[in-house]
């Protein structure tokens, strides 16, 4: 009889063990329904990484007049030029740059008038040759200035300009770019082709995006752009727009109207287009308290409280919220508060 009641608390006991061996342990968030975090200082905000694309959109702005064969190229593609800047030389003869709306068409020579003598004008005051009035006739005063010019661009100074030597652009200074299929060391050019293309003060900069993407990118959302030295553009998301494949991309502008490149805009080669990883700023970065979003909870009159450690609601302004956290006010460092505010005991 004994024997029996040892079997039967023996096998009692080996059960228990079993199931206390074999039984899953439980849920820990099942055992706890809360937690409390304290409210520290840190910063919220949020970002999303896409590619922004740069392009320059060169026009015609100049025709060669020269005739000959090109000896040498004098600017690169992207380089900013002034008033009497070389930008090349055919037969070993400079063909200089100058402003003003009409093109050269003739020599310019002793008892020559009209607004291309002005021009020309212009420029020999902009070089510091020719201090007269630009009044369009070209005097002793002018052919001098003329002289002074060619001696300094190591010429013969016959104090005549002739059709080829200048190239008139509507505006400088101006960024300019030669059309690579035409200027080249030894090509021979005839007169009348159209080499030199200006750049407007910046390139055009946008992203390519999907439906979803160009959701984020609302009208004035911040762009923060890599430069290629790995410096840093600012921008600002402007219209969107669809081509005919259905692709969506997303004009960017200058902070308060303003440069995006600024300075930096020679870093992006006039050919082809650049490619720059961008912050796409969704959630502005707000420094101050922290707690999870989780400890936030909207009350009947809907102000927004946390529940401190002593069951007690302490209403708080919410400034930021990303990523799961949020940056409130109303309570101090240190405040003891519970993750989630939800839940029950």
């Amino acid at each position: 009889m004994l024997a029996g009641v040892l079997l039967l608390a023996l096998g009692a006991g080996s059960a228990w063990g079993a199931l206390t061996v074999l039984r899953p342990a439980e849920d820990p968030l099942e055992v706890t329904n809360f937690t409390f975090v304290e409210v520290v200082e840190g910063e919220v905000g949020a970002s999303v990484t896409l590619n922004t694309v740069a392009k320059w959109t060169p026009e015609p702005v100049g025709v060669n007049r020269a005739e000959g064969v090109l000896t040498s190229v004098e600017v690169s593609a992207g380089d900013e030029v002034s008033q009497g800047a070389t930008l090349y030389t055919v037969g070993l003869r400079p063909v200089v740059i100058a402003q003003g709306e009409v093109p050269a068409f003739r020599t310019i020579a002793l008892g020559i008038e009209g607004p291309d003598v002005e021009q020309l004008q212009v420029m020999l005051g902009a070089l510091g040759h020719y201090g007269g009035t630009a009044d369009g006739k070209a005097g002793a005063g002018t052919v001098a200035a003329i002289k002074a010019w060619q001696d300094t661009l190591g010429l013969e100074m016959t104090g005549e300009v002739g059709v080829g030597d200048v190239i008139f652009v509507p505006s400088l200074p101006m960024r300019v770019a030669l059309d690579t299929e035409i200027v080249d060391r030894g090509a021979s050019l005839g007169g009348g082709e159209e080499v030199v293309q200006g750049l407007p003060s910046e390139p055009e900069f946008w992203i390519p995006v999907t439906d979803t993407q160009a959701g984020m990118l609302t009208t004035g959302t911040r762009v923060e752009i890599t430069s290629p030295d790995g410096g840093a553009w600012e921008a600002h998301a402007g219209d969107q727009r669809r081509d005919e494949n259905d692709a969506v991309t997303v004009a960017l502008t200058g902070m308060e109207g303003g440069s995006i490149c600024g300075d930096g805009c020679g870093q992006v080669p006039v050919i082809g287009q650049a490619t720059l990883s961008s912050q796409i700023i969704t959630v502005e970065s707000v420094k101050g308290l922290i707690v999870p979003s989780a400890a936030l909870i909207t009350q009947a009159d809907g102000q927004i409280a946390v529940i401190d450690d002593e069951e007690m609601m302490a209403p708080v302004t919410v400034e930021a919220s990303a990523k799961g956290m949020s940056v409130i006010t109303g309570v101090e460092t240190g405040t003891r508060v519970r993750v989630p505010a939800t839940a029950t005991e």
